[in-house]
């Protein structure tokens, strides 16, 4: 499932490409078709996301309400003065992804003849979306959007989309950003580890940057979120922030700092990207990064959980 920092993407580039334009509207495979012909038409005046949520508002007073899933995919295409990526989203078979197409631009005369089941598409004049395989898709008033926000926790990106215009409104002002992260998570006897999965404590938050956090902060995932200290829980969420950020930016996850790469035989860092992107996860049974003992994997609340019982004691 894609994470939040892909998310925060797909609304830059939504922004990016398609706002202020008019979209022709459709859903070519047919079960979209009545929220797609409310939306048929109108100009796209804003993109936004919080947690795994993202947010397309109209000017015809009506916001599109996209969660991607396990299986969901935006794919994406047009003239030359269309730019991003060609595809954002989580195919199971290989997991989270982004690609971008290679080469010279080529004529555009349209979007191509969709391709699978198409959910939604949006056409500009100058460009294309697809999305396929939504855990939800839907067409919302502003005021069941705010409140679709409202019942989840704070977003560590909120910051990333730029000045809010209304901060009463939850769509826009988040749910207090750290110190309501640190209410939600030390008011519960619930360990932490299952928590950090919880988009009412924390949105955005998957299963990688839940094990890569929880593994840079030293924490153990049994450690249960009520016997954390304000401080502990404090700088737990600036490293969410602060490795969030970075795939914001990177358009990947990448948790490792530099003296704790591996290296070739001779001696040379291997590439970041992928062979030293993480500490623990899908690390189970290889060395730790730290401390040389063997990565461990079990399960939480139904998810694989990765994480270092040396360096994560409990």
């Amino acid at each position: 499932m894609p994470e939040g920092h892909s998310v925060h993407r797909l609304a830059r580039q939504f922004q990016d490409v398609f706002a202020g334009a008019r979209l022709a509207v459709s859903s070519p495979q047919g079960r979209f078709t009545a929220g797609a012909a409310r939306l048929h038409g109108a100009t796209l005046l804003a993109a936004r996301a919080h947690g795994k949520q993202l947010f397309l508002d109209f000017d015809n007073g009506l916001v599109l309400r996209v969660h991607l899933g396990l299986y969901g995919a935006w794919s994406f295409g047009g003239d030359a003065s269309f730019r991003g990526a060609s595809s954002i989203g989580a195919p199971r078979r290989v997991g989270e992804r982004e690609t971008y197409d290679d080469g010279a631009p080529v004529a555009y005369d349209g979007p191509p003849e969709p391709v699978g089941q198409v959910r939604v598409r949006l056409v500009s004049d100058h460009g294309w979306a697809d999305l396929r395989g939504p855990t939800a898709c839907e067409v919302l008033t502003p005021e069941e959007a705010s409140a679709v926000v409202g019942k989840l926790g704070p977003d560590p990106l909120q910051s990333e989309g730029g000045p809010r215009q209304d901060e009463s409104d939850p769509l826009q002002a988040g749910a207090g950003g750290a110190a309501e992260f640190v209410r939600r998570l030390t008011s519960k006897r619930t360990v932490v580890g299952q928590l950090l999965m919880d988009q009412n404590v924390v949105a955005g938050v998957g299963n990688i940057y839940r094990a890569e956090t929880l593994f840079r902060r030293g924490l153990s995932p049994w450690l249960p979120a009520k016997q954390l200290s304000p401080e502990e829980a404090g700088l737990l969420w600036a490293d969410i922030v602060d490795v969030m950020g970075d795939g914001v930016r990177d358009g990947k996850i990448i948790t490792t700092r530099p003296e704790h790469r591996d290296t070739d035989p001779a001696g040379q860092v291997l590439p970041v990207w992928p062979d030293n992107a993480y500490y623990v996860y899908q690390r189970q049974g290889m060395a730790c990064r730290v401390c040389g003992n063997p990565v461990a994997l079990t399960d939480m609340a139904a998810r694989k959980l990765y994480w270092c019982p040396s360096c994560q004691p409990d």
